[in-house]
């Protein structure tokens, strides 16, 4: 078991590597800024739980900071729950990339639909969220089926 958590948190972070490669391209290519969007979860959990996040240009730069973490420790953790799926006979043969993006996403959208009303978006907002989780799960759960290829 400690072997397939392991495999999945590396699969996971290959699979952040790839969301983030698309998600700061789409970024170049739109000409737009990084969002706010994931440090909001991190400051709304720092003020609930009594630890705010600092002051000032500090704040700002720490919960920008914990918000790209935050999206690596979810990634890796989620690519750790794909494996340990699989390990029990969990696998989705032709529909594995949405199986593994399918937990990204809505770890990522539930505190973002908290935040924001996803009713609300662009065809091209949606797609903008849902093609790097698409990428990461491709990439996860593309990893993992080559680890067990290769056994």
């Amino acid at each position: 078991m400690t072997g397939s958590t392991a495999r999945g948190c590396a699969a996971g972070a290959a699979g952040i590597t790839a969301l983030n490669a698309v998600t700061y391209a789409d970024m170049a290519l739109r000409g737009r800024s990084a969002g706010t969007i994931p440090a909001t979860p991190v400051a709304t959990a720092g003020a609930r739980t009594g630890h705010p996040v600092a002051a000032g240009a500090t704040r700002d730069n720490r919960l920008s900071n914990l918000g790209a973490l935050s999206g690596i420790a979810v990634g890796t953790s989620t690519g750790a729950l794909v494996s340990l799926a699989r390990g029990v006979g969990i696998r989705p043969p032709a529909r594995g990339g949405l199986f593994a993006g399918a937990p990204a996403l809505a770890a990522a959208g539930l505190p973002l639909a908290c935040i924001s009303d996803p009713r609300t978006w662009s065809a091209r907002d949606r797609a903008a969220d849902a093609i790097p989780r698409l990428c990461y799960g491709l990439t996860t759960y593309g990893v993992l089926s080559s680890w067990e290829r290769r056994r």
